[in-house]
């Protein structure tokens, strides 16, 4: 799970992402869950994580998907998107036998997880049968989600708080840029970002766990352990008299502080059609957050004046209309530095970060054209819509990732009118 050394670093001197992915059947495009076999293949038995090298091989939760990450924090995200290409490749030579492959984007489009999800059933099956005994995980919020973390660190308490307002202030207009889960149950669903929309209540039975999704405004250790994480443990406390889900990990917020590596992991960002794609977006979301820390565009203080209610509205109208969301907040427009008091498209938005970063950033260029096609095109889940049409059959579903299948395969981004 971890992706950051017990080491401190100091903000960013090191960068954590993970990838998940979907296995399904080569021919259907239809669920497998065999992560288990195949993580024996290359670790000789059912262990939940085995290293590759600079890349770790997982599985988390529902059998069907598979983890990769960098194993341990990496100073530069230059190159990282042809080290998970070569894994691509690698994991899908294994699955080939097994009459099956790896498919992109953050939710399958007719996955029925009341009758295809199963468990890890292995090392560490405590703490998932623990949390499906309490949120029942065959839902689309637990059994269909696949998404980007990106870690980033902090040495001490003046970092983390710096660190935890820029991403709370970056969280509501992620969507824009890496929505890519617009089918549910072989239909459109009328929003971009389905899965960070299932995401919002899988823990609704205890609504502390994710609370609005935005974190509190909290900026020390002490108040995040007292006011946040001290919520979660009593509130899950009744139904886990163990203890077994009494971990930072437990928090479902769209960041969430992991004091144990010392580091704040993303969670909001869906999967994309191929690394390329998904390091794109990290490294404009980096680059962003750098900017944010250094109070390029605004304060530190003014950034931490946001409250998690203030903020939620911008989330859920990029949610539902991605890049087209219109961001109707001038003192958050002000925070980002953007020219306008608005209302603005978050494409706009997001045209003025990377505008920003191309020239200013270390190595941005690397993913200057994969950007380029999110800004114009639209964000994945808006290039999907338009391949799928307003009423998918099946068969124009599967067409559809099948393609997208063939985009991961070969690094390439999904373009809808190819």
């Amino acid at each position: 799970m971890s992706t950051m050394t017990k080491q401190p670093l100091r903000l960013f001197e090191g960068i954590g992402i993970e990838l998940e992915y979907m296995i399904v059947d080569r021919q259907s495009l239809s669920v497998r869950p065999i992560a288990d076999e195949l993580l024996k293949q290359v670790g000789g038995g059912y262990e939940l994580e085995v290293e590759m090298g600079p890349v770790a091989w997982s599985n988390e939760l529902a059998l069907h998907v598979i983890e990769m990450k960098t194993n341990g924090p990496v100073a530069t995200l230059t190159g990282l998107s042809g080290l998970f290409q070569g894994h691509v490749a690698r994991i899908n030579e294994l699955l080939g036998p097994m009459g099956a492959r790896l498919l992109p984007t953050a939710m399958h489009p007719w996955m029925d997880p009341y009758r295809e999800l199963r468990l890890w059933p292995h090392e560490n099956d405590i703490i998932y049968k623990t949390f499906d005994g309490i949120f029942d995980c065959r839902g689309h919020g637990w059994a269909n989600l696949q998404s980007m973390h990106i870690n980033l660190p902090f040495s001490n308490d003046d970092e983390f708080g710096r660190l935890h307002a820029a991403m709370r202030l970056i969280l509501p207009i992620l969507p824009a840029l890496a929505a890519s889960s617009p089918v549910v149950d072989g239909a459109l669903t009328g929003m971009l970002d389905s899965r960070v929309d299932v995401y919002r209540s899988n823990a609704r039975r205890v609504p502390s766990v994710s609370g609005l999704v935005i974190p509190e405004p909290v900026f020390t250790r002490a108040d995040y352990e007292q006011k946040l994480l001290a919520k979660i443990y009593a509130d899950l406390a009744p139904l886990d008299p163990q203890g077994t889900l009494r971990h930072e990990w437990a928090n479902a917020r769209g960041c969430i502080a992991r004091f144990d590596r010392m580091a704040i992991e993303i969670r909001l960002l869906d999967l994309q059609e191929c690394p390329q794609a998904d390091i794109a977006i990290a490294a404009a979301v980096v680059g962003s957050l750098r900017r944010l820390v250094s109070e390029k565009w605004s304060r530190s203080v003014e950034q931490r004046s946001f409250s998690e209610h203030e903020l939620l509205p911008i989330l859920l109208e990029t949610v539902k209309s991605g890049e087209q969301a219109l961001v109707d907040h001038p003192r958050y427009l002000a925070a980002l530095g953007f020219p306008a008091s608005g209302p603005a498209r978050a494409v706009d938005v997001w045209r003025h970060l990377v505008d920003e970063l191309l020239g200013t950033e270390s190595g941005f260029g690397e993913w200057q054209s994969a950007l380029e096609v999110m800004l114009t095109e639209g964000c994945l889940a808006r290039r999907i819509v338009r391949a799928v049409g307003p009423e998918p059959t099946r068969e124009r579903l599967h067409a559809v990732y099948r393609d997208l299948g063939a985009c991961l395969d070969q690094g390439q981004m999904f373009r809808a009118g190819a």
